[in-house]
């Protein structure tokens, strides 16, 4: 499915994308730390209730990051919760269409080992062209303003005002 060819300046695609990516970042944070104490307590009661035999339950909380972020690209919004919040949406960088599988597994597992490594690399989106970090570049996707996309008047992918037609 072809998107068609994006006309838009970058400008208007990726400005204020760095601060709303930083702050979208901490919102999620908090959202996952809310996440994994609800999931922890769960399991906690889980474990108690089987007499210990549910506490090898408890391993599958290193996973809820990835997870939560994983699954929230491939949903309709292509967005985690917090880049919602900040007006962001992730898309592929040819041709704006949503990601693949494949693509969000490659962005999530480089921006988990960019994080890991120091977070040092997440500098390069400040001399990249559409402010793109190194899990962007790598998995071929990029962030944008999800307005950018949907402009009252009608964005690239619009036909008119803010319906699909």
């Amino acid at each position: 499915m072809s998107y068609g060819t994006p006309y838009l300046d970058d400008d208007f695609l990726t400005g204020g994308v760095i601060l709303r990516r930083c702050l979208g970042w901490l919102i999620d944070a908090v959202l996952i730390a809310i996440l994994i104490w609800v999931i922890w307590w769960v399991l906690v009661m889980f474990g108690v209730l089987t007499f210990g035999l549910g506490f090898g339950a408890l391993g599958i909380l290193p996973w809820i990051p990835f997870l939560y972020q994983f699954v929230s690209l491939l949903g309709a919004s292509s967005a985690t919760p917090g880049q919602r919040m900040m007006g962001l949406t992730v898309r592929r960088n040819d041709d704006f269409g949503p990601p693949s599988a494949l693509q969000a597994l490659v962005f999530v597992l480089v921006f988990y080992l960019t994080i890991a490594t120091s977070g040092l690399l997440l500098v390069i989106a400040l001399f990249t062209r559409r402010r793109r970090a190194l899990h962007d570049l790598l998995s071929g996707l990029v962030v944008v303003r999800a307005e950018a996309l949907t402009a009252a008047g009608g964005g690239w992918n619009m036909q008119s005002g803010n319906s699909i037609q």
